[in-house]
């Protein structure tokens, strides 16, 4: 599945709210959530997201397929948190995983996804161009600033198609992964021309804005009028209540514990 195919499958009434109140309300969370080290916190949040996700227009599976990158870091958490908390046996030549490890791997793991789920719900259901109005028109972003910030939306799915191609090209030229060793090798190769590739489309497409009249500092214009409507607040107020939520369970549990 290309990372560069949309989530959404049809427009919903959460899906049309402003790009600034879904990203706030992922801020809401994600500072909820990160405030405390239990695993109580994050599942309650987690399962609200969960419930709440498919109203955005985003079907749950391909959300899932989607954050398979997730998935991998939030079970490579689990793994190293057990392994570095181990203890030593009476010889000390081998060491036991404890129960408590494990929990406090998948602590950190529920946090991780807790945390990164609605932002990638946000930024899935988010326009480029719409995006850039709210941030102009309710932030009172710099209009360059806002505009780059497009530019760089639309050009991620390139990213996507130019990692194909740089796969395929060192393919037709006999240079595919035929080990661990060779496919990281080879991973790196195609990371550092992705980059260079990047940085120099970037610098062209810098000039060619700056050419334009997208530096100047004419006060512009907007073409679409986006105000911050009651309803955009009320996603805002949903998150919070949400994180309440959380937090009010895992104090009324006992298991609340600050990271400070």
């Amino acid at each position: 599945m290309s990372f560069a195919e949309p989530l959404v499958t049809r427009q919903t009434a959460l899906s049309r709210r402003s790009p600034v109140a879904k990203l706030g309300a992922a801020t809401i969370l994600s500072l909820a959530l990160l405030s405390t080290l239990d695993p109580v916190a994050p599942a309650v949040a987690l399962a609200g997201e969960l419930l709440v996700i498919p109203y955005f227009g985003v079907p749950l599976g391909r959300l899932m397929r989607r954050c398979w990158p997730l998935f991998l870091a939030a079970a490579g958490l689990v793994l190293t948190t057990a392994l570095f908390t181990a203890e030593p046996t009476g010889d000390h030549l081998f060491w036991t995983v404890t129960t408590g490890s494990i929990g406090s791997g998948l602590s950190l793991a529920l946090r991780l996804v807790a945390v990164a789920l609605p932002g990638i719900a946000a930024f899935a259901t988010i326009d480029p161009t719409d995006l850039a109005d709210a941030l102009i028109q309710q932030l009172k972003v710099p209009p360059r600033f806002a505009i780059g910030a497009l530019a760089a939306l639309r050009l991620l799915p390139l990213l996507a198609d130019e990692w194909r191609l740089l796969v395929l090209a060192r393919r037709a030229r006999g240079l595919a992964a035929r080990g661990p060793v060779s496919g990281a090798r080879l991973f790196a190769g195609v990371a550092f021309a992705l980059l260079v590739g990047a940085i120099r489309r970037g610098v062209r497409l810098a000039v060619a804005m700056d050419a334009r009249g997208f530096a100047s500092g004419t006060p512009r214009t907007n073409a679409r009028k986006r105000p911050f409507t009651a309803n955009d607040a009320l996603v805002l107020f949903g998150a919070a209540v949400l994180a309440a939520l959380a937090l009010g369970v895992s104090v009324a549990t006992g298991s609340f514990h600050a990271i400070l």
